[in-house]
């Protein structure tokens, strides 16, 4: 007996021992053998008798010998794929009625990352038959995204889509994002500003809207189709629109009045209500440098010796509650 026939045995493949080799390759050298042969060689169709010879066995090229061992085990594979494809067939309708109805019923809000942001927001804004509502936080917007969006937006004011947008009363010292609104509004624009926005909205003919899902605006938002949650966003819009100030251009005025007074309102109303300069900067759209500009002057002009100081003063005597040409 070879000693790989145990082996033989776990694993039902046949495999060449030792002796079984240097028997072949004898039997190869003379043409033929006789006498007692090792089984793995017998099991793998190395050897077969000679007809007419009695035990005389002649050796069987390897190419020969693996076909007659292989050609049953593809007959079986072949039978398995047959039967995986049959398998596979048969549940085709039923996977395409399932994507049809998953498709039908899918949520309408969307997580959208990276590079799927623009494309989306871009098809939705330039679907608009009716309205476009923006609000658009952190201060003046770059050049470059003002480049962009300029000739979008002129398009969609001739086509008679209603535009409205909040800025923060920052972008009022802006001239980028000035220029690009003195363009809008002589199309017919609406353009507004606030203190606060409370964070970036785009709402598309009161079907779609689009918010940020983190704190990176860029790396993901969300869109919104589902009638209450656009509608609920469109009413936070509004509440907003009601309580902002228009931007308007004056006869003989090239920009808008700047809101010195009120922006240093609001920045020492956080100021006493604990937010850092960086928070405040962040809520105001504006730099830090600015926030510690709005509290300097404030300090000069109450005389004040200290921060904490400043604070005293302003909620011990009201400072807030002045009229703002005052302060």
């Amino acid at each position: 007996m070879c000693p790989t026939q145990d082996d033989c045995a776990e694993t039902g493949t046949p495999q060449l021992c030792d002796w079984g080799i240097e028997f072949y390759r004898t039997a190869l050298a003379e043409g033929e053998v006789s006498g007692e042969a090792p089984e793995c060689l017998l099991a793998m169709g190395l050897l077969r008798p000679l007809p007419g010879t009695g035990e005389r066995l002649a050796p069987v090229p390897p190419d020969i010998a693996v076909t007659g061992l292989a050609w049953p085990l593809e007959l079986a594979v072949l039978a398995h794929q047959e039967r995986l494809a049959a398998l596979r067939t048969s549940f085709h309708a039923a996977e395409h009625a399932y994507r049809d109805v998953m498709r039908q019923a899918e949520l309408p809000i969307r997580l959208l990352t990276g590079e799927e942001i623009n494309p989306a927001l871009e098809k939705a804004v330039s679907d608009c038959t009716e309205e476009l509502l923006t609000a658009q936080p952190g201060g003046g917007r770059g050049p470059e995204q003002l480049a962009e969006a300029l000739p979008r937006d002129l398009a969609l004011i001739s086509r008679g889509v209603r535009q409205r947008t909040l800025y923060q009363h920052t972008v009022r010292a802006h001239g980028p994002t000035l220029a690009y609104i003195e363009q809008v509004i002589a199309q017919g624009a609406q353009v507004r500003t606030l203190n606060e926005v409370f964070d970036r909205v785009i709402i598309c003919d009161r079907s779609s809207a689009f918010i940020p899902a983190g704190a990176d605006r860029e790396a993901a938002a969300i869109l919104i189709q589902h009638p209450p949650l656009v509608e609920y966003l469109r009413k936070v819009f509004e509440l907003m629109w009601e309580h902002a100030e228009p931007v308007t251009y004056q006869h003989g005025r090239h920009r808008p009045q700047l809101l010195t007074s009120r922006t240093r309102q609001n920045v020492l109303r956080l100021m006493v209500n604990g937010y850092t300069d960086e928070a405040i900067a962040s809520r105001l759209g504006m730099s830090t440098r600015t926030v510690f500009s709005h509290i300097q002057k404030a300090s000069e002009l109450l005389g004040s010796r200290s921060r904490g100081h400043l604070g005293y003063i302003i909620a011990s005597q009201g400072v807030l509650d002045e009229p703002l040409d005052e302060l």
